[in-house]
């Protein structure tokens, strides 16, 4: 949560008020809070906006963001590596602030929970609800519930806090405690023995469970959000020159990154990429994108720096300097993917930080127009004129430049591009930010309650207000009805807290309040399928196809080093292709195939390059290993894989006849196409066109099935 981050941006633009001088410093140096799970009838509203917009995973928020929940509908935010904020059915839930150790949100009517598994020293959490506030320091896992007069709030799992009435009256909560506070003029306090978990707390405990239990985070520096996304939606691999990559499998064929999403106005970061894959969340804001064996791959880099947010990490095109218009009757602006140890360049922010190239959280070599060079090289913005990524075909992503910032990008890409006639721009285009770029979506969201926006909350910070000025038009109010002021207490030292007094357990006291009378919230989400309803999980789509070994597959025999990146290369040599090492050992999973001599270590690059020789294209390497998935079965013919039972095809393979898939049973075709009926699809022998091989070798041979099927699911309630 207090990760260092940084800016990618596209400088001061036209119509938009300057942000470097609106957002304090130490904003632009933390991870904003992520929207990383939604369901049912989930909106969005922004400052600046035209009015709320359906919600979309992935967008980070910015204070002033409200978040709004019908019924059903469930979100969920990420606040940290492990500290977890959901919000129920109609649920009213906003982001007042955001400081390096302090969060600040508001709950005006519904359920939140916080899960906060972890809590960096010094760090508060506050919650400000209509009746009280209530300040968190502890871990531990903490539910609100906002309901007409009354709130409650409850601590389990050894957490405590604190609770600050209008009246500034401060009490301690200690651990397994339930406070209600009822009544608006004159409210009045009660405290009990927590009551025992009900449908929704469970439902929470089981999810948290599941994505700490990622195995994509063995592969990612610590702290990385979004770790736990990457399981069901593709698969490790052990690249030569690029250690542990992440290959996802459940994108379409012709798909290239940052091709998929909306470039979304963030009030601290500025233009930020938000991806409409249910994955897209690490590999656009860490790391790189490298092009190998005919697949793209994430590749983190290595695990020896703190990860830290970038908003996108992409080079710009194009632009009214350059005079292309494609016939489309204007300029145009594109954008590609960096490649391995390419810079990022800030277009915008204080003294000694715009304009200048950054790899901040890159742990892995730099490389400047395909060379490598030391790190206390100084380089000059202006020299760096070469995006290795280029040469991949259709990477490159260019849209008019009326069209940056309005929504989607995927009908407005230009089909037909000549990257020779393109140019990386080094100022900011002529873009000027209107209420549609601060959503990331088009379609029109669900507004919630008037009486639930227009309540005022007791708090002891007012909230932090940003800078919402547009292009032609006036900054628009929360859903036209402008919120109170907070009521603003002060936070008295700890001496001056009140402990509340010991009392029995629940059950043993007369006095307590009946269960009876407790209030029952809605019925929690549903992760099962419902009647008629496909299997998968909500809002995770289709499963991703599973590339791996087949049981029985010997483990790995002792000494042997799996996922090494190897030594990086020495400053001043270009980077080598992926693949020019020495090739890697061909790798069969059926029984009984005898694995490497002990001590051989898998996925270590080749030797490094000579100094000054220029850079190949990428996926200009030898082939990679042959994978035999099949139990028994005779390999396949040279560069093609027998494709596991349940899996999809390759992004890019190239079609089997008559539109079937080939060598394979119960397999989900690439997304976007509908499923075949059942028994259209047959198992045949794979014959012409070849189907291609994955980069690499699996990274995680001991359990080759675990992280591409992804962790399992929580039951749902009732079963």
């Amino acid at each position: 949560m207090r990760a260092i981050g940084f800016v990618l941006m596209f400088g001061l633009l036209t119509g938009v008020a300057p942000v470097a001088q609106a957002a304090d410093s130490m904003a632009m140096e933390q991870t904003p809070p992520r929207l990383g799970f939604v369901e049912g009838q989930v909106s969005f509203w922004r400052p600046g906006a035209a009015d709320w917009a359906q919600a979309q995973v992935n967008t980070p928020l910015a204070p002033g963001d409200e978040l709004s929940t019908g019924a059903p509908g469930t979100q969920e935010l990420q606040i940290g590596a492990r500290a977890i904020v959901r919000a129920w059915a109609a649920t009213q839930l906003g982001l007042a602030n955001q400081e390096p150790d302090f969060l600040q949100f508001t709950v005006t009517a519904g359920h939140a929970a916080f899960d906060l598994r972890t809590l960096d020293p010094g760090t508060t959490v506050e919650v400000d609800t209509p009746h009280a506030v209530f300040r968190i320091e502890h871990v531990g896992y903490y539910r609100v519930d906002v309901t007409g007069e009354r709130t409650a709030f409850i601590t389990r799992r050894g957490g405590q806090a604190t609770v600050t009435l209008a009246s500034g009256v401060t009490v301690m909560i200690t651990p397994s405690e339930e406070v209600i506070i009822e009544g608006a003029a004159s409210p009045q306090v009660a405290s009990y023995v927590a009551p025992p978990l009900d449908a929704w707390d469970r439902w929470n405990y089981a999810r948290t469970e599941t994505l700490l239990d990622a195995v994509s985070a063995r592969y990612v520096a610590p702290g990385t959000y979004g770790a736990s996304d990457l399981d069901p939606y593709g698969t490790w691999r052990i690249v030569p020159i690029y250690g542990s990559v992440w290959v996802p499998t459940a994108v379409p064929r012709g798909w290239v990154p940052y091709s998929t999403g909306s470039w979304t106005f963030h009030p601290v970061y500025g233009w930020t990429w938000v991806d409409t894959a249910p994955w897209g969340w690490a590999p656009y804001h860490y790391g790189r994108w490298v092009f190998e064996g005919g697949f793209w791959a994430w590749a983190p880099g290595p695990v020896v720096a703190t990860p830290v947010y970038a908003p996108a990490l992409v080079g710009f095109f194009g632009g009214p300097s350059v005079g292309i218009s494609i016939g489309l009757g204007g300029p145009i602006v594109g954008w590609v993917a960096l490649g391995w140890g390419e810079p990022v360049v800030p277009w915008w922010g204080r003294a000694g930080f715009i304009h200048e190239p950054s790899w901040r959280g890159w742990g892995g070599p730099r490389v400047v127009n395909n060379v490598v060079i030391n790190n206390t090289t100084v380089v000059n913005v202006q020299t760096i004129n070469i995006y290795r990524n280029t040469s991949v075909q259709n990477a490159v992503v260019v849209v008019p430049e009326n069209h940056f910032g309005h929504g989607p990008i995927t009908s407005a890409r230009v089909s037909q591009v000549d990257v020779q006639r393109l140019q990386p721009i080094h100022t900011a285009p002529q873009i000027a930010a209107t209420p549609a770029s601060f959503v990331p979506t088009a379609s029109r969201g669900i507004r919630p309650p008037e009486e639930s926006v227009k309540r005022a909350v007791v708090a002891t910070r007012p909230p932090h207000t940003q800078s919402a000025a547009v292009s032609g038009g006036a900054t628009v109010g929360l859903a036209g009805v402008p919120r109170p002021a907070p009521r603003l207490v002060s936070v008295p030292p700890p001496s001056a807290t009140a402990p509340v007094p010991p009392r029995p357990s629940l059950g043993q006291s007369g006095a307590e309040r009946p269960v009876t009378d407790r209030v029952r919230p809605p019925s929690p989400p549903r992760l099962g399928p419902s009647p008629g309803a496909p299997s998968s999980p909500p809002g995770q789509g289709p499963k991703p196809p599973v590339v791996s070994s087949s049981p029985g597959a010997p483990a790995s025999p002792p000494g042997r080093v799996q996922g090494s990146p190897g030594p990086s290369p020495s400053p001043g040599a270009p980077l080598p292709s992926p693949g020019q090492g020495p090739k890697p050992p061909v790798v069969s999973s059926s029984p009984g195939a005898s694995a490497s001599p002990p001590g051989r270590v898998q996925g270590s690059p080749g030797p490094s390059p000579s100094p000054g020789a220029p850079l190949p294209s990428p996926g200009q390497g030898p082939k990679p290993p042959v994978v035999s998935s099949s139990p028994g079965a005779s390999p396949a013919p040279s560069g093609q894989v027998q494709k596991p039972q349940g899996a999809s095809p390759a992004p890019g393979a190239p079609p089997s006849s008559s539109g079937r898939v080939q060598g394979s049973q119960g397999v989900s075709p690439s997304r976007g196409t509908p499923p075949p009926s059942s028994g259209q699809i047959q198992k045949r022998p794979v014959t012409s066109p070849a189907a291609r091989s994955l980069p690499g070798q699996p990274a995680n041979s001991l359990a080759p099935h675990r992280a591409q099927s992804g962790p399992p699911q929580p039951d749902k309630p009732g079963s």
